[in-house]
């Protein structure tokens, strides 16, 4: 779910431009963040652990000069929350320097580390360095390293590359992740996670970078190459149109908004009720509510006040206030609650933790009835390719049936959105996204060996 950046803009400072991007894409990643620059001959990096406006100021951004960069701002799956997995990485080779930002998740990772020479040494210990290190080790030109790479490395990445004085940006054979490519100005360039960050730094949108493509972007403007993987289906990750995208963004030409407003409606025509009012669990859920309150034909209310600066936070709450949950999140508004029969939509249920304790604010609130509405099928499998989507024995629709889920949650119903219903709204068809966690079938299953300490 990381987020990534590339800016190449001649005459400009690449480093601020691709500051302000990791900035719109700080939803996907609230770890750690880091930008590296290059001016033609050298190439220099700052990265520190936590959010993006903490790390960066004027000093720290002013020695990062030049008209090249590359952002990350991370949120963790394999590798440990520490300094030295943050990105950029920098390596050194033959043909000179690189930097390297990754999103996403390699399910041959073991394999790739076994490939690497005996002297090789790993300083991190997340599935991005292998890459990396993957990329040192490789023969020819950089564009010929990269094609290498794509031709061994399996699971989900999307990456930005810099040298001293070019930028490459590339996704995996089934393009699992997103990546986007505009222009700026005469002659530059900006490529991002998602269409949200170009619009933050006033760049145009062009297209998405396409499964398997390879962009370089030097002095002399753009190419596209192909890699070597040529019969793998495209396979965008679903859970990009139902919670990770911003709703501001465009994924092949459809708002997020739209798709989720869309889920709304279809989960309303799918699993109608008899009820006062309809709200939604914040953010991601919302548009999804106003889709359900118009197709219902209901009014749409704020049950919900979120605490947007509760979130990954390195002050843990004591034992008294971790028992009340819920409360340090979310603030109901009881006036919209009380004496009413509630439709509450969220965008899933993945351990089934969160859900009761919601439920039950709700009923505390006044809540005559909670029925819960779901923009999302059952999730009964976990992710192997960058989602922290817990294992079978954690999810609670891989072991207990809806109206088992119902009654734990203690709604008084409940309904998911159905898997043709999903895909539908996204605008693709079934066999252009990844529904792995949906239905186990995923467009590249890792090895055996790579599963054992499977968290997301």
């Amino acid at each position: 779910m990381c987020g990534i950046s590339g800016v190449y803009a001649p005459g400009r400072e690449a480093a601020r431009l691709a500051y302000f991007a990791l900035y719109a894409l700080q939803h996907r990643g609230q770890e750690s963040a880091g930008i590296a620059a290059a001016d033609g001959g050298t190439i220099r990096s700052h990265k520190e652990m936590g959010l993006i406006g903490a790390i960066f100021d004027e000093e720290s951004l002013g020695a990062l000069s030049g008209h090249i960069a590359v952002g990350h701002t991370r949120y963790s799956t394999t590798g440990s929350s520490m300094v030295v997995n943050a990105q950029p990485l920098l390596e050194r080779t033959e043909i000179g320097d690189f930097a390297f930002v990754h999103n996403g998740n390699l399910t041959n990772t073991d394999d790739l580390r076994e490939s690497l020479a005996p002297t090789t040494t790993l300083l991190a210990s997340s599935d991005s360095e292998v890459m990396a290190k993957v990329l040192v080790e490789a023969p020819g030109s950089m564009l010929e390293r990269i094609q290498h790479v794509l031709g061994v490395a399996q699971g989900a990445y999307s990456v930005v590359l810099i040298t001293k004085d070019e930028l490459y940006a590339f996704r995996d054979p089934w393009g699992v992740r997103p990546l986007c490519l505009g222009t700026y100005g005469d002659g530059g360039y900006v490529v991002a996670s998602e269409s949200c960050a170009l619009a933050t730094v006033g760049a145009q949108y062009v297209r998405e970078i396409e499964a398997g493509e390879v962009i370089r972007i030097t002095a002399a403007g753009l190419e596209s190459h192909r890699g070597p993987n040529q019969t793998a289906k495209p396979a965008l990750c679903m859970f990009e149109y139902i919670y990770f995208a911003r709703p501001d963004s465009t994924l092949n030409g459809r708002s997020i908004y739209m798709a989720r407003y869309a889920m709304g409606r279809q989960l309303a025509k799918e699993h109608p009720v008899e009820a006062d009012v309809v709200m939604a669990v914040p953010d991601s859920a919302v548009p999804g509510g106003i889709g359900y309150a118009a197709e219902a034909d209901l009014p749409y209310v704020e049950g919900l006040i979120k605490n947007r600066y509760i979130g990954r936070t390195f002050i843990s709450p004591d034992q008294k206030m971790r028992s009340r949950g819920v409360q340090l999140k979310f603030n109901p508004v009881v006036e919209n609650l009380r004496g009413q029969r509630v439709i509450v939509v969220d965008d899933s249920i993945v351990r089934g933790t969160t859900t009761p304790r919601i439920v039950a604010l709700l009923r505390e609130s006044g809540a005559k009835e909670v029925h819960l509405r779901i923009t999302s099928p059952p999730i009964k499998h976990p992710c192997y390719l960058g989602v922290d989507m817990a294992t079978y024995d954690e999810l609670i629709a891989a072991n207990y049936t809806i109206e088992q889920i119902r009654e734990k949650t203690g709604a008084d119903s409940l309904g998911y959105l159905s898997l043709s219903g999903l895909v539908a709204s996204t605008g693709r068809e079934h066999g252009e996204m990844c529904l792995g966690c949906l239905t186990g079938t995923y467009p590249n299953a890792p090895a055996a060996h790579e599963t054992r300490e499977l968290v997301g």
